[in-house]
């Protein structure tokens, strides 16, 4: 399938699409704030550049992009056009995502996804409860989870990826699915 816009247009499209200071990231940075949470924003001295570090709470909160960070959820979509690249461009996020995860976990700090979705989907009411749900988890001593809109809270019980089909209340932060679950371009059609 071709492109319905020129390289330039794509590009330029492409180029605006922004990494820091999205909706999503503003609605939970506001959401926090309210409840009196206060946060440093992109830092440079973590691994991922996190979202939100609350350093008191040794915590790093992450708002991924549903589509750049291959969610299973209902916004995410194979691209028809390009799929290779697409699918090791894909791949190779999550894959850095599970490091990152990795490597701040080994540094001493909490790792949270929050997915776009919980926050795009919110019905009236969901972002304060949204906020109070984070709030619990960074006064918690849980060490990692994920907030989505299929989840509705925050959910520590993942799969563990090196034990396949063994559930645990670990330190995970794992993608919602492993990578042997994304399937080709052509499954997700």
């Amino acid at each position: 399938m071709t492109d319905i816009v020129t390289r330039q247009t794509r590009s330029r499209m492409m180029a605006a699409i922004k990494s820091k200071n999205t909706r999503p990231e503003i609605a939970l940075r506001r959401q926090l704030f309210a409840l009196g949470f206060r946060y440093r924003l992109h830092p440079k001295n973590l691994p991922g550049r996190p979202d939100l570090v609350l350093p008191r709470y040794r915590a790093a909160i992450f708002v991924h992009g549903c589509f750049w960070h291959a969610h299973d959820c209902r916004d995410f979509r194979w691209p028809k056009s390009n799929r290779a690249f697409w699918e090791r461009k894909l791949r190779r996020n999550v894959a850095l995502d599970e490091a990152t995860s990795r490597r701040l976990k080994e540094q001493g700090w909490r790792v949270l996804i929050v997915w776009e979705c919980a926050i795009r989907h919110a019905k009236p009411g969901d972002l304060e409860r949204l906020g109070s749900e984070v709030a619990a988890w960074l006064r918690s001593n849980r060490s990692s989870a994920q907030f989505n809109s299929e989840s509705h809270r925050v959910d520590e019980l993942t799969v563990d990826h090196q034990q396949p089909g063994r559930a645990a209340h670990s330190a995970t932060c794992e993608p919602s699915r492993p990578e042997s679950q994304l399937g080709t371009a052509a499954d997700r059609d």
